[in-house]
């Protein structure tokens, strides 16, 4: 009888982490995912697929821990015995890294540091091999020194965050050629969902068409409206971290749609769904501006298409229409047009069933 696998994820209540949760199950491993200690529940994205680790059969196992913790992080290890190791946990938000620069480094850099040397001891010691994932980030390309970026294009951070990803990406490197362990990077562009942190400017801008919608707020802040950026559906990049790891040899991979959009086109497509003109309701604030920019960022993922068998399967349009309608629903709203529906809402008509008067 095979074995069953058995993967340990970081980040595994994010955007990513559940989304690799959910595909490893249907895949019939075990997952065990590292949480941090909080006062309050923070697992809404996983909540629909755990299981009271004591009902019979169960295989999502959770366990707390954090990336700047190197004790329990061994310690984790040492319990689970994972085979597969995915990186995902971070403090993410690029922004947040300017004033939080320290933390950021240390959980993101540091914490990848802590992970890697965890699993050298226990290899060595033990004699069992584990496939470790790192992600990465289009993030590292930062001022772009070619277009458009492949593995092989040089990084140039602007941020902490960046900064951090670049030093944890080298050393994945190191401690593959060092070691030889099996290791790998995924520089992941921007990659969204529903599921997607609500202070991410994609989500951000899918929640605020949604509650502009239903009268409960009025305008949206933004920041730069020039920024281009490739933006994927998460639920594909999370299959091909997992394919990463299944390969005979380790290596690093960019995944990314190939396309490219301005946050300006992110907004006219969102409020375009729903029949509104968005400069009706956005406007500036300096505030949301980084004090170094990443002007443009597209992706070459020739490499994972070619070995990884990996592409995109939905649009930008698609995955645009696919965050509104989901927040449109999370508030109660249904499309005239039918869930799931690509024709835009009929305005009026939703403000009128609402009872929204005057907005």
């Amino acid at each position: 009888m095979t074995q069953q696998k058995r993967a340990l994820i970081t980040g595994i209540t994010g955007q990513d982490g559940s989304y690799l949760s959910e595909f490893l199950l249907e895949k019939g491993y075990e997952v065990h995912g590292i949480i941090r200690r909080t006062s309050t529940f923070n697992t809404d994205r996983i909540d629909h697929i755990y299981e009271d680790p004591h009902t019979s059969g169960a295989r999502l196992f959770l366990h707390y821990g954090d990336l700047t913790d190197g004790t329990t992080l061994r310690r984790i290890i040492e319990e689970v015995q994972p085979i597969e190791i995915y990186n995902l946990g971070a403090q993410s938000h690029v922004r947040v890294s300017f004033d939080s620069p320290e933390y950021t480094v240390d959980a993101v850099g540091m914490g990848t540091l802590r992970l890697l040397e965890a699993i050298r001891d226990y290899q060595h010691r033990t004699g069992i091999h584990v496939r470790f994932y790192q992600a990465g980030s289009s993030e590292m390309y930062g001022l772009v020194q070619a277009v458009p970026q492949s593995e092989a294009t040089p990084f140039y951070p602007r941020s902490p965050y960046a900064c951090a990803k670049v030093y944890a990406h080298w050393q994945t490197v190191n401690y593959r050629e060092s070691y030889e362990m099996f290791a790998c990077n995924g520089i992941l562009f921007n990659h969204e969902s529903p599921r997607r942190g609500e202070t991410f400017v994609t989500r951000k801008i899918t929640m605020a068409v949604a509650r502009i919608v239903a009268g409960k707020q009025k305008k949206l802040f933004m920041g730069n409206l020039d920024s281009k950026r490739d933006w994927g559906y998460a639920k594909d990049y999370i299959k091909a971290m997992w394919a990463m790891l299944q390969k005979d040899q380790p290596d690093d991979y960019v995944i990314a749609t190939g396309e490219t959009h301005t946050v300006r086109e992110f907004l006219e497509r969102a409020f375009g769904y729903v029949n509104l003109n968005w400069e009706d309701y956005v406007e500036f604030d300096q505030r949301y501006l980084r004090p170094s920019e990443v002007d443009l960022l597209i992706g070459d993922s020739t490499k994972a298409r070619q070995n990884l068998d990996w592409e995109p399967s939905v649009t930008f349009e698609g995955l645009v229409s696919l965050m509104v309608e989901a927040d449109l629903q999370a508030l109660g709203l249904t499309s005239p047009n039918g869930e799931g529906s690509s024709m835009p809402y009929d305005i009026a008509t939703v403000r009128q069933e609402l009872g929204v008067l005057h907005f």
